[in-house]
């Protein structure tokens, strides 16, 4: 499959988090071509402010390879991440990074910060950001929208 195609996994995700009442941003990481775990925001249902989409991706990956270590590994997610997410990612040794749109209040890739390819870090992240922004702006947008 495609980095389209991956992405428009996490938008379903995305917008299933959108229904639930959750800021729609999904995630999902490919293993070895396999997608391994996907899902999305969950801060409010989990009554946890580390409930991101990508932390709860990066857990069940984790869990179901026996590893915190996830190299070999592709998380797909929806909104550039934010520092904690990215410290996430970095600690995990995620190798590539693909999202859809710029998260110009706390974007943790080119935005705000540059943590995932920071050489100060132990870890840099290849990132392919852009794929989809339309869509997952859009997503953000309209429920966003609907909440004012």
């Amino acid at each position: 499959m495609s980095d389209p195609e991956f992405m428009q996994m996490a938008l379903d995700e995305a917008r299933a988090c959108a229904e639930a009442g959750e800021v729609p941003i999904g995630a999902v990481l490919v293993y070895r071509d396999d997608v391994l775990a996907r899902g999305g925001n969950r801060t409010i249902r989990d009554c946890d402010p580390t409930a991101h989409a990508e932390i709860v991706v990066l857990r069940e990956a984790a869990e179901k390879l026996g590893n915190y270590r996830l190299a070999e590994a592709t998380l797909y997610v929806t909104l550039e991440p934010c520092a904690m997410c990215a410290g996430a990612i970095v600690q995990a040794r995620v190798p590539r990074m693909v999202y859809g749109a710029d998260d110009p209040k706390g974007g943790a890739f080119r935005t705000c910060f540059e943590l995932l390819t920071s050489p100060k870090l132990n870890h840099q992240v290849e990132v392919t950001p852009g794929v989809l922004s339309e869509d997952a702006t859009s997503l953000l947008q309209s429920f966003f929208a609907a909440r004012r």
